[in-house]
């Protein structure tokens, strides 16, 4: 026997899980990326700004062990030390990365622009609100506790550092789901502003929203936006939104004013019987 029952999930959005840096707070994500590159400089390598940000969103080790794999950075390496970047390299780097971050996370932790009243409109809606992050636990609780003295407070915080694996393992979104009590899949969105954000939607079987603006892709800080040419700013975001869509976004956004629409957006999809 056959059951041609349709359980396909229609009650709507039950859960956002938003990122930190990039996506509610830190505009062009710029805490980790300064630290990323004096770590390699300190071991006589050069990193570009670009190369560095390429695995944003990851566990940090896991992000510096990523960016020392790339030929360029690996050829630079053997080129200085006439070897393979080795295990000890790497826990050498991440040290300094978590000295350096330490050092300069509280300054980039300003709530960004529409995060206070997009939350405020999933409250209202009986949405639960849950925060993940690529940080270890000591940088994830300095951002938790600055963004709290704006008024931000999720239901629920959970960083790298309290799973197996990061992103773009889904444990993060699993825990904050079971933390939570939400479920199914469907019934969650995660927000991020990085590809591996959104790699990590698409293996937790939920939907998917991508942060442009202000987020690792354009990875400029909102003085260098200012002072940016508007066609070449223009060109910026569409690069953004084009490799936040390839990653697997199901929306890009350039503001979180945007979001709320977003969500009522998905929840008619709901309805129509569609899920991430």
């Amino acid at each position: 026997m056959e059951n041609h029952t349709n359980t396909t999930y229609r009650d709507g959005i039950k859960l956002v899980v938003f990122d930190w840096a990039g996506t509610v707070v830190d505009y062009g994500c710029q805490a980790p990326v300064g630290a990323f590159i004096a770590g390699f400089r300190a071991k006589g390598v050069v990193v570009s700004r670009a190369t560095a940000r390429i695995p944003m969103g990851m566990e940090k080790r896991d992000h510096i062990k990523t960016v020392a794999s790339y030929k360029e950075v690996a050829q630079a390496w053997r080129g200085i030390h006439g070897r393979d970047v080795t295990e000890n390299d790497i826990d050498s780097m991440y040290d300094n990365f978590a000295s350096l971050l330490l050092g300069n996370i509280e300054e980039h932790s300003k709530l960004l622009p529409g995060v206070y009243d997009a939350v405020a409109a999933l409250r209202k809606n009986g949405v639960k609100i849950a925060a993940s992050t690529g940080y270890f636990t000591q940088a994830a609780d300095i951002v938790v506790k600055a963004a709290a003295k704006e008024g931000y407070r999720p239901d629920f915080t959970i960083c790298s550092s309290d799973v197996p694996a990061g992103r773009p393992y889904p444990w993060m979104i699993y825990r904050s789901m079971e933390a939570l009590g939400v479920y199914p899949p469907g019934a969650v969105v995660n927000v991020g502003d990085t590809p591996v954000d959104m790699a990590t939607s698409l293996n937790a079987g939920v939907w998917s929203v991508g942060v442009a603006a202000t987020g690792n892709q354009v990875g400029l800080a909102e003085d260098e936006v200012k002072g940016l040419d508007p066609e070449a700013y223009k060109k910026c975001l569409y690069k953004a939104h084009k490799s936040l869509l390839t990653a697997g976004a199901h929306y890009v956004i350039d503001s979180m004013a945007q979001f709320p629409a977003i969500v009522q957006k998905i929840n008619a999809r709901l309805v129509r019987g569609e899920n991430p």
